[in-house]
This record gives structure tokens, sequence and C-alpha cells, in this order.
């Protein structure tokens, strides 16, 4: 039989579809990945995935492995979560995840003041736009722009956040300023990319300025904010980011007709841990503070 941390391996290889993206899913290097593998089929004496060109791909063998793997994973976080639900220390590590808006703009500072507060506790943060699962214990604390909608998720609204076009002196000294809406057309834009996924934001410039008025695209709000400054044109960006650069100066009025919000989520399993808890009060109350007045 194969030990849960065999079971992990084999997994990550299936979810991945190939060695090197499974490698780097659970930290470790190629040569690991490719040994626990032949490992784990030598101790069963079966092969548990079929070696294409396109990526791995698991036998009959291996897919009857995986569902068993994958309850027993079920079983293994549900238990993990309810022993830290029950932690009452203020110490351990904390893992978070943040959207790159937040973390260069403002969330730096009050994870810093949650560490003077419980210099016991560790935090990571991960900074990734996309959802990654509290279930799985990705991380432990998500900021999101979105309403949890999954019953095991316990989530706090902070903020609805504003967006306002920004630009630098230097763009709006070559240019008239503009007095309405309509008058961005007229106006250089830094847009979205187009094969990113679709945003609030993406789809109001799409609704509003047409693609001529566009010459710059990018999928990183931070440097929609970089390129503002540097003078290719006008920036959308949540208030909250684009006032955090003194260069950088509102154009018109934030938004009627869009805005985001903010909330705070863990798993519902989690809410009362100790940690959890604290930062969730700390930094939410921060953020909630600081979002509020902008």
């Amino acid at each position: 039989m194969l030990a849960w941390d065999d079971l992990r391996f084999v997994l990550a290889i299936a979810r991945n579809g190939n060695l090197r993206a499974a490698a780097a899913a659970l930290g470790v290097n190629h040569s690991t990945m490719f040994r626990r593998l032949n490992a784990a089929e030598e101790t069963l004496g079966s092969k548990l995935f079929e070696r294409l060109a396109g990526g791995y791909r698991p036998t009959d063998s291996g897919q009857r492995l995986l569902e068993a793997a994958e309850r027993m994973e079920t079983e293994a976080l549900s238990l993990d979560r309810e022993l830290t639900g029950r932690d009452a220390r203020l110490t351990g590590n904390l893992r978070v995840t943040a959207s790159e808006t937040l973390a260069f703009g403002v969330l730096a500072g009050e994870i810093a003041r949650f560490r003077k507060l419980h210099p016991g506790i560790q935090v990571e943060l991960l900074v990734d736009n996309r959802l990654v699962d509290l279930s799985r214990r990705e991380a432990e604390v998500a900021l999101r722009a979105t309403r949890p909608t999954q019953g095991d998720l316990f989530g706090r609204k902070l903020a609805d956040i504003r967006w306002c076009f920004y630009s630098a002196e230097g763009y709006l000294a070559g240019h008239t300023p503009p007095r309405r809406l309509a008058d961005l057309a007229k106006h250089e834009v830094i847009g979205w990319g187009e094969a990113m996924q679709p945003t609030k934001a993406a789809a109001w410039l799409a609704d509003h300025i047409p693609p001529t008025a566009i010459g710059y695209r990018t999928g990183s709000p931070v440097n929609q904010l970089m390129a503002a400054k540097a003078g290719m044109g006008l920036a959308l960006l949540p208030c909250y980011l684009g006032d955090s650069d003194k260069t950088l100066t509102r154009v018109l009025s934030p938004l009627s007709d869009l805005r985001t919000e903010l909330w705070l989520v863990t798993h519902r399993s989690l809410k009362d841990t100790a940690r959890i808890r604290g930062f969730m009060s700390v930094v939410g109350d921060g953020l909630k503070a600081r979002l509020t007045a902008r």
C-alpha cells in the first residue's frame, strides 16, 4: 500500500498533466517527482500513467487509485481544518492571498500593523489574481473582489471599491483635459489584454472606449499604473491604487456605474482560529477604514 505522502505525488501528476508542472506545484524538483512515481508504480506492481506526447494520462489502475486518493484527501483536509479551527494560540503561520493591486497599494501597511500587534504570527502573502482553493488550504485567508458563494466559506464585506481614470501631469500638459466621458475617445487610453480573464473594469472600457483609442494593453493593473506614470495615456484604476501615487492625477470623477467589492474570506471551519480571527479583525478593520475614506 502507498502512504498518503506518496498519493499526494500521484494526485499532483494527474492534476497538472506532467511531471514538471506537478513538481512545481509541490515545490520539489523534477527528478524527485520522477523517482516518487516510479517507486509508487513499483510498490503497486502496476502502471499508473500512460506517458504520452501531450502529457501523463491515468491508466485504469491509476484512475481507481486517484478516486481513492481524492476521498482520502478530502478527509485529511477536513480533519486538518477541524483541528486548526480549535487552535486558540496567537502564534504560527498564516497564509494570505490577495491581488497584486491590493498588495501594491494598501495591504502591506495593514499587515505591518498586524505583525506589530501579533509578532508570534508569521504571515505569508501569495500575490495571485486567481481564486485559490481555500478548501484545499492553498491559503487560509483570501481578499477577493467577489462575494463568496460556496457554502463552506465565510466572508466579511469590507468596502465598495470606486474606480477613476488617472494620468500623469506630463500627459495632460500635452492634451486637452477631458471634461466628460465622451471626450475620452479623443485620448490615449490604457486597456486590458484581450486574452485576459474578463473583469468589470475591462468590460466597462469595452463598452465605453472605442478600440482606436487604446494604444497599449496589459492584464496587470499595476503595470497600467506604471504606463500612466510614463505618460502613455489614461489608466482606469481602483481609487485606492491610483490615489496611492502622488505623481498621478484623477481625471474626471469616479465612475458612477463601475464599482467592485472587497471581501475578506476564510473557510468556515477556520473562522474561530485565533490567528485567523485576529487577522480578519485587525487587517479587516484597517482596510475598511482606508478604503471607505476613498
